[in-house]
């Protein structure tokens, strides 16, 4: 019974060997997975981001296009509106607009009956002296001033969109309109101005009206359909713009940026399927697993010669090794008594490891630095900076700054015009700045400039030069906007911290603010 029951134990070294082999399938798989999410939310977060900056300069344009077309159409319907009994003249005026920019794939002159009195291009003409019956000719006599119409049908079966300039004699009295009309299931400008979205991975972009109707698709068979079931689509009047995951009619989930059209109440919607984006991504993790496998089974080989000869060591390297993921590890791996070869070796490569582990970690963690309203660096950011010049023992000047009144500018005008002048100060910051300062953002409307190296004489020179730039830079509506600015210096000497120098920088400031504000006082 003794010898069976001697017979059943595992030797120290085989449950080392074990344990540390299972201890780092774990934290590798666990590494993996905690990488691989974090790398997937970032792409999804960069195709969201993408895609909504694609559909806002989709927007302005179009929109552009639209006051550009109106104008056109403005200065035609002065012209109208002194040769309005003048037939010749009607049609050689609406040729002229017609052909002036291609803007249009009609053009044509409507009196307050609403009869036809001119048409272009020609194949048309045949209906001059009619009397139209259409919607968007029954919206523009009743709305009588300039119009992006609601899309309808004509007779032909066009799905139309017209734009019209009210014509108004000298005395006010409302003659008819001058009106541009785009096909939206023909080829039309408003189809070269969109083009193809920039992706060939799946991605598309469309236009619905604020009616839900498709006024741009890449596929023309659905133009002027109404989309159904979308809930982006049913509050995208209301939205403005941003971003949405959402499921599309077949069913693809899709990471979407959209943007509205202000003047037509069009909204457009530039997507991507999500499953192509985060493709790349399954490559990256298979090379990051090829790659450290082989490091791994070579780990894994040195484990097993060192578990033969020595016990204790391995012990502690392994129950180091479980913990690899709290805190104060490296402290106790580096504690172990190695005093051989071998357990040197696995010593320094554990630590390795880990040092490889929290580099990455601290890449993931770097993104976690910058404020996301301005792109200046936040606290998390200041205090990894602080702490390197402190361990370099370099001197820095800092400038503390905040925007003085911030609060009566988010009363008088929202927290959304509070927002502008947060990113507009951030831009007048950078511009001021040398290359290699950090600029950060510590709180709601206080900033901060850390300028390694830099002289207090040096530091005063830019933060004046940055409170008259920002007083002489007035931000619409809310006007001029200014700034409170606080100096001081740390020397890098060991009996003072650089915290110090923050602090009498914040004193400044508010002596700054006592002293009636928009000034820079220097500690």
């Amino acid at each position: 019974m003794t010898h069976a029951k001697h017979g059943l134990r595992l030797d120290l070294r085989t449950l080392i060997l074990v344990l540390c082999a299972l201890t780092a399938v774990v934290m590798l798989c666990a590494s993996y997975f905690a990488s691989y999410r974090v790398q997937r939310q970032l792409l999804i977060d960069h195709a969201l981001e993408a895609n909504r900056v694609y559909a806002m300069k989709l927007a302005t344009i179009t929109e552009t296009f639209i006051d550009n077309a109106l104008q056109q159409l403005s200065f035609s319907a002065d012209v109208q509106g002194r040769q309005l009994g003048d037939a010749v003249a009607l049609q050689a005026e609406s040729d002229r607009v017609l052909n002036q920019s291609m803007a249009f794939n009609s053009t044509f002159v409507i009196d307050a009956n609403g009869v036809l009195l001119a048409v272009s291009p020609a194949p048309l003409r045949h209906l001059v002296g009619r009397h139209m019956q259409s919607p968007g000719v029954q919206e523009a006599l009743r709305a009588r001033h300039p119009l992006v119409s609601t899309p309808y049908v004509t007779a032909a079966n066009n799905l139309v969109v017209a734009l019209s300039q009210p014509i108004f004699d000298s005395n006010g009295r409302y003659l008819g309109y001058v009106s541009g009309s785009l096909y939206l299931r023909e080829r039309n400008i408003l189809n070269s101005l969109l083009g193809e979205h920039f992706y060939k991975d799946g991605s598309y972009l469309y236009v619905v009206d604020r009616n839900r109707r498709l006024l741009y698709h890449p596929d023309r068979q659905r133009v002027g359909t109404v989309v159904e079931g979308n809930a982006l689509i049913d509050q995208l009047a209301t939205l403005g713009s941003g971003t949405r995951q959402v499921t599309n009619s077949l069913g693809v989930e899709m990471l979407a940026g959209f943007a509205t059209v202000p003047s037509a109440g069009w909204g457009v919607v530039a997507q991507q399927p999500l499953t192509q984006t985060v493709a790349p991504l399954s490559h990256l993790i298979l090379n990051v697993v090829g790659t450290s496998a082989p490091l791994a089974l070579v780990g894994s080989l040195l484990l097993w010669w060192l578990a033969m000869t020595i016990a204790r060591p391995l012990w502690q390297l392994a129950a180091g090794a479980r913990s690899m993921d709290r805190a104060g590890t490296a402290e106790r791996l580096r504690r172990v008594p190695a005093w051989y070869f071998e357990a040197a070796e696995l010593k320094r490569a554990l630590l390795f490891g880990l040092n490889l582990l929290h580099e990455r970690i601290g890449r993931l963690n770097r993104d976690a630095q910058t404020d996301p309203l301005t792109g200046l660096g936040n606290r998390r950011n200041l205090e990894f900076s602080l702490s390197l010049l402190e361990a370099e023992g370099r001197a820095f000047a800092v400038i503390v700054l905040d925007i003085d009144h911030f609060k009566r500018i988010n009363d008088s005008h929202g927290h959304e015009m509070g927002d502008q002048v947060l990113r507009r100060l951030a831009e007048l910051m950078s511009r001021c700045c040398r290359e290699g300062d950090l600029l950060c953002r510590t709180g709601g409307e206080e900033f901060l400039m850390l300028l390694p190296e830099a002289s207090l004489e040096v530091a005063a020179v830019i933060a004046e030069r940055l409170r008259v730039t920002v007083q002489d830079t007035p931000v619409e509506p809310v006007g001029a906007v200014t700034v409170s600015l606080g100096v001081a210096r740390w020397d890098g000497e060991a009996d003072s911290e650089p915290g110090d120098a923050l602090s009498e920088a914040d004193r400044a400031l508010y002596r700054a603010k006592q002293e009636g504000r928009n000034r820079v006082v220097v500690a």
